[in-house]
C-alpha cells in the first residue's frame, strides 16, 4: 500500500486535500489475521461532551467524503479505551465518485473516557479484514470487543492493484 496526500477532493466542498490509499500489491485471499485500517485516535479530554459512561450519554454523528475504485460495503468502527466498540456499515455505490456518508453511533452509558490526553477512542476505517475480524455478527451497538464482530461484511480492497481509497472532511459531533 502507498499512502499519500492527494489534491483529488469533492468539488465545491472547500477541501484542499484528501488521504489516498493505493493498493500496490494485490492480495485476493486475506489470511485470517490480516487487516488494513486507517485510524485516528482522539484524546479522552476532547470527548467529554459525549458524556460517555453516564445515563445521558450523547449519540455521535460522523460525516465524511469517500471515493474508491471498489464499490461495496465498508465498515467504520469506534474502538474505545475501555475495550468497547461499535461498528457501522456504509456502501460505496459508484466507483471513482465522491460520496458523502453520514453515520450515527448510539451513546454509550458504560465506561467513561478519562479526562486527559490519553487515548479515548480510535476511529477505524476498515479497508480489509480477514476472518478473525469478520466471521461473526457486526457489532452495531456498544459492547465489549469481540474481534470476529468488528468488520463483518467489509470488502477486500486489497484484491486488485487497481483499487484505491480516498477520504476527506471527516467530522465527529454530538
Amino acid at each position: 500500500w502507498t499512502q499519500s496526500q492527494s489534491t483529488d477532493v469533492p468539488t465545491g466542498q472547500g477541501f484542499a486535500t484528501s488521504l489516498k490509499m493505493d493498493c500496490t500489491t494485490a492480495n485476493g485471499s486475506l489470511s485470517a489475521g490480516s487487516y488494513l485500517i486507517v485510524d485516528q485516535r482522539v484524546e479522552g479530554q476532547n470527548l467529554q461532551y459525549l458524556k460517555k459512561g453516564t445515563s445521558s450519554a450523547e449519540s455521535t454523528t460522523m460525516s465524511f467524503w469517500v471515493k474508491s475504485a471498489k464499490t461495496g460495503t465498508y465498515i467504520v468502527e469506534l474502538y474505545d479505551e475501555n475495550d468497547r466498540d461499535i461498528s457501522k456499515a456504509y456502501t460505496i455505490s459508484s466507483a471513482n465518485t465522491w460520496e458523502k456518508k453520514t453515520l450515527t453511533f448510539a451513546g454509550d452509558t458504560s465506561g467513561a473516557f478519562d479526562n486527559d490526553n490519553s487515548f479515548g477512542v480510535e476511529v477505524n476505517f476498515w479497508l480489509g479484514a480477514g476472518s478473525t475480524y469478520s466471521s461473526g455478527t457486526l457489532s452495531t451497538s456498544w459492547s465489549s470487543v469481540t474481534n470476529a464482530n468488528r468488520a463483518v461484511g467489509q470488502v477486500n480492497l486489497a484484491d486488485s492493484t487497481s483499487n484505491d481509497f480516498y477520504i476527506t472532511g471527516v467530522q465527529l459531533e454530538a
